[in-house]
């Protein structure tokens, strides 16, 4: 067992005893947000942050009975709220909902994003806008949405999942590549903006993973493990461990972590 899994499996047990006092003394329990939470990474970081011993409300936008399997598995005060996360609308009352539950957020999670590739010489208008408002919009629409609840929480996290194709460029994926680098650049600004209001802003690279998302590019996938260093794909488990252990961070804003074992 590495020094990381250490540090992570002892930082869950203070964080989920840390929960359970809270409990008992009549505070209140951490909530967490996590967009796109039915499916794969998503999935797993509901799970890891209710182990850890937040209240999770999981949102999705259309596989309902995956949301209930994944609330049962978390265990817990959870809830799931259906909403596309790229209408505002439908943000605002995720966010009512929560607030009326709750009172308050400790951390966002924006995982949920989508892609739809293409060469750029017929790449079609309206997937470009979908790609765009989905990936991109979705974190602006959550942070306009949630920020009121962080704030009056007297803090918290804001994690935003991009990808290395939002560095490096990846050819068919110009919207994608696009729509990742932008979220960088969002989370590298609300990391200024919000640090007075003591929400730290960090952006998550997780690399290729066996999720729904990865297998539908299963030649890209098997080249991102060849490139690896390590031979391997990236681990959903080990990523959404990861995001647990820096929402228990309080000096760590602005980054851009890269969890890919391509060099």
């Amino acid at each position: 067992m590495c020094w990381l899994e250490i540090c992570l499996i002892i930082r869950n047990a203070e964080r989920a005893t840390r929960g359970e006092e809270l409990k008992k003394r009549g505070g209140e329990v951490p909530i967490a947000v996590v967009t796109g939470g039915s499916r794969g990474l998503g999935r797993e970081t509901v799970i890891a942050l209710a182990r850890a011993g937040y209240s999770v409300c999981l949102n999705y936008v259309s596989s309902g009975e995956e949301s209930e399997e994944a609330l049962r598995d978390a265990g817990g005060q959870c809830m799931s709220v259906k909403a596309d996360v790229g209408n505002l609308a439908e943000v605002g009352r995720m966010a009512e909902k929560v607030r009326k539950q709750w009172g308050r957020v400790d951390v966002l999670v924006n995982n949920a994003g989508m892609t739809r590739d293409g060469l750029m010489l017929r790449y079609r208008e309206d997937d470009w806008d979908e790609v765009m408002r989905v990936n991109i919009g979705g974190c602006i629409n959550t942070a306009k949405s949630f920020l009121p609840l962080i704030i009056q929480s007297g803090g918290g996290h804001i994690i935003n999942i991009s990808s290395v194709s939002g560095l490096r460029g990846k050819a068919g994926q110009a919207a994608y590549s696009a729509s990742k680098a932008s979220v960088v650049g969002l989370s590298l600004s609300l990391a200024k903006e919000l640090a007075e209001y003591n929400i730290k802003v960090n952006c998550v690279l997780p690399g290729y993973m066996r999720t729904d998302m990865g297998k539908g590019a299963g030649e890209a996938m098997k080249e991102a493990e060849r490139q690896s260093v390590l031979h391997r794909l990236s681990d959903p488990k080990e990523v959404a461990q990861f995001i647990v252990f820096l929402v228990t961070t309080e000096t760590i804003t602005g980054q851009v972590f890269c969890l890919d074992s391509r060099l």
